[in-house]
């Protein structure tokens, strides 16, 4: 007789104890309208993660992310193998 395999699952969650503002949890909540604390929390923290994300956008692409001349680069455009005959899509 064969017994059933075994399963194993891997828990992405951690369980804790938090002390926080019961106002401020009241109204982040509300704020991001969902129903549980737990939602409120992870909604929160990814929050956070995604503006820190946004904000370091800057430092990663340096602080000057255009240099040239605009105008320049658009006289450029279409001067390839093809002429300056070829149309973008249609009219």
């Amino acid at each position: 007789m064969r017994s059933a395999p075994l399963m194993w699952y891997t828990m992405r969650m951690k369980r804790t104890n938090l002390v926080l503002d019961a106002q401020i949890l009241e109204e982040a909540t509300r704020v991001l309208g969902v129903k549980t604390y737990s939602a409120t929390v992870n909604q929160a923290l990814a929050e956070v993660i995604r503006i820190r994300k946004i904000q370091s956008l800057p430092s990663f692409f340096g602080n000057r992310l255009w240099e040239g001349e605009l105008a320049e680069m658009r006289e450029d455009r279409g001067r390839g193998k093809r002429g300056n005959n070829r149309r973008r899509g249609p009219r």
